[in-house]
């Protein structure tokens, strides 16, 4: 199955989004981006359209077809992150139980690590039992920034990450 990459520079850094002709597979931050493919999909097209809305405080939801790839239960973790709202926050001992595993905090925990489609599929929304901002895959400053972003604090004018334009060749 082709794949199609492109790189989105946001205000935390480089995202690498990957998709098919259908849906979006990842997206991840890292370290160094590469060139745009050229000829990308719709779906890619519209994902890129719809971080930098959301970027900009414009977007609270995604409407883009996903197709992360994982075992049924990282699945069913990842359709239960997808419900919770913006500007939420959730732990993980609730994931479990929305999926009916209530002693699977834990599990529930490692499926959120293993989210291939950060900020879309939004395990930054997930916090620790007491309130604490537990472990976050590519950085808990990261974590912190992007709830912060949801509930609305104050940014710079131009909060980004050096480099222009968002996105480029595509």
């Amino acid at each position: 199955m082709k794949t199609f990459t492109v790189f989105y520079r946001s205000p935390l850094g480089a995202l690498e989004i990957v998709s098919t002709d259908t849906g979006i597979v990842s997206l991840s931050f890292v370290e160094e981006e590469a060139n745009n493919d050229r000829g990308i999909p719709d779906c890619l097209k519209n994902c890129l359209l719809q971080i930098e809305e959301y970027f900009k405080g414009d977007r609270k939801a995604f409407c883009l077809p996903l197709t992360p790839r994982g075992t049924e239960f990282q699945q069913r973790v990842w359709q239960a992150l997808e419900q919770i709202p913006y500007g939420e926050v959730v732990s993980y001992g609730d994931i479990a139980r929305a999926i009916g595993k209530p002693g699977a905090a834990r599990a529930v925990g490692g499926a959120n690590n293993k989210n291939p489609i950060a900020i879309i599929i939004p395990c930054h929304r997930v916090i620790g039992q007491d309130g604490s901002l537990t472990g976050y895959g590519s950085g808990v400053w990261r974590k912190e920034w992007l709830l912060s972003h949801e509930k609305g604090a104050p940014r710079m004018a131009d909060d980004r990450a050096p480099g222009s334009p968002a996105f480029e060749g595509v």
